[in-house]
């Protein structure tokens, strides 16, 4: 009996900072190589000559498998557990197949054709195969915090942990792709081809090392057993879809993921095309970006958190997408060096909107342990879905070449809108959705220790 309330109490304790780090390090992999997905793909695809719809087409097929993907082994994960295997076999199949998503057109080889059609459907099934390892590994460790913990405030560190590796994520592959398109100037198409591939095999690397710290510095989570001891039955989806909380909290952050991902994908064609910066711009505003968002991540771990601060901490990040979305959508040319300081002021939304909306799912699932994977895969099932539709539409219709942009047609671009409008229309129904929230704290006592023990 001493034994369980011991266990009961470690269970709810705030977390030691080596867990926290064990733990944060564990999405490298899927994080380096998803900015490099968001960042670059459309770069890339465009680059070798493929047409934009057809570019759009190939990040659709991804978006899709890997939502369906976070659908059915969020099932999975409720049924037997074993995150830990998810995620390590998710990881090996990010590592194997990331490679060929940057690289020559295995089905134009083998067949011996250059068709756009042919090219789409090849980059297409290896984008599907890499997202499918990518969602595994997503859902398992996302899920993964309510296992480890029923503290509140070390679950939002947890999170916050996380995002700040993200941003280390993001700062290396821009580190990584400087050094390499700095390295060489491309002269042909298979130029091109090894650039990007040398920074897809750069970027796995790094992540792999991660991946490995993860795997051994952090313990299988209990999920059979939850706090005072008590058995969990597995909970069924209607249970979540009886709840208002679930649906509020699933468009705040399918619209937070619209907000960095759509963003994301656009800023290169913005930077260069939009506001003609410098080509080193491609890799300078985005580590602005990230610089503060990783500072932001930090910050935020020193906060107790409660459901009300999670709602304002939101809410503010939203406000500064808000104002960044119109001066991206006004900014002339010739005040381009302004960028930098709205990507200052986009890091900081990012990070505000990031820690908190993701948090959010955690203060839903509270203490239902054995329904937590569902919640994680079905909010990213939205997710990707959401996203591959909306940059579909927008990278169909729109045009990417600079001879054609002119002054009154660049004021107006599509990538102006896809960084500007549609990340400022996602945070402002974000605020107020956020606003209509009923967040309570799932530890029955209030949480008054520190973040970290």
């Amino acid at each position: 009996m001493v034994d369980g309330m011991e266990d009961d109490d470690a269970f709810t304790k705030p977390l030691g900072r080596q867990a926290v780090f064990y733990y944060g390090v564990g999405h490298m992999l899927n994080d380096i190589t998803s900015a490099c997905w968001f960042t670059y793909l459309l770069v890339f695809l465009t680059d070798i000559g493929l047409p934009s719809r057809d570019a759009a087409t190939v990040m659709l097929s991804g978006q899709i498998a890997d939502g369906f993907t976070t659908i059915f082994a969020g099932e999975l994960i409720d049924r037997f557990g074993h995150f830990k295997i998810w995620h390590g076999a998710g990881s090996i199949l990010v590592a194997v197949s990331f490679s060929s998503v940057f690289g020559s057109c295995l089905p134009c080889k083998i067949f011996g054709s250059n068709s756009s059609t042919l090219q789409t459907v090849g980059y297409s099934m290896f984008a599907a195969i890499f997202n499918v390892g990518w969602a595994a590994t997503q859902v398992s460790h996302m899920s993964m915090v309510n296992c480890i913990t029923l503290n509140s405030t070390s679950r939002v560190v947890l999170a916050s942990c996380r995002n700040a590796f993200t941003m280390v994520a993001n700062l290396s592959l821009y580190a990584v792709a400087f050094v390499v398109f700095n390295s060489s100037k491309p002269h042909t198409l298979v130029d091109i081809e090894n650039q990007y591939r040398w920074i897809a095999y750069l970027s796995i690397a790094i992540g792999c090392c991660f991946v490995a710290i993860f795997l051994l510095g952090t313990k299988e989570p209990r999920l059979k057993k939850g706090a005072h001891g008590k058995g969990y039955a597995r909970i069924l989806w209607s249970h979540w879809f009886r709840k208002v909380l679930y649906y509020q909290v699933a468009l705040v952050y399918v619209l937070t993921r619209l907000v960095t991902n759509v963003s994301q994908a656009f800023l290169a064609f913005y930077v260069i095309n939009d506001l003609q910066m410098s080509q080193s711009s491609k890799a300078l505003v985005p580590a602005i970006i990230y610089i503060c968002s990783f500072i932001v991540s930090i910050i935020l771990q020193e906060f107790t958190w409660s459901g009300q601060r999670l709602k304002a901490f939101y809410s503010a990040g939203g406000i500064l997408w808000i104002i960044c979305g119109a001066g991206i959508l006004f900014l002339p040319r010739n005040m381009n060096a302004f960028m930098y300081i709205l990507s200052i002021i986009i890091g900081i939304a990012n990070a505000l909107m990031m820690v908190t909306g993701v948090s959010m799912q955690s203060f839903l699932v509270g203490e239902d342990l054995h329904g937590c994977a569902f919640v994680y895969g079905s909010l990213s099932f939205l997710d990707k879905i959401s996203c591959g539709l909306a940059l579909f539409v927008l990278e169909s219709y729109g045009n990417s070449s600079p001879d054609l942009q002119g002054s009154v047609i660049s004021r107006f671009s599509v990538s102006r809108y896809g960084l500007g409008v549609v990340p400022a229309v996602c945070a402002l129904v974000g605020v107020v959705v956020t606003y209509t929230m009923n967040l309570h704290t799932p530890v029955p006592k209030p949480i008054m220790e520190p973040l970290l023990a």
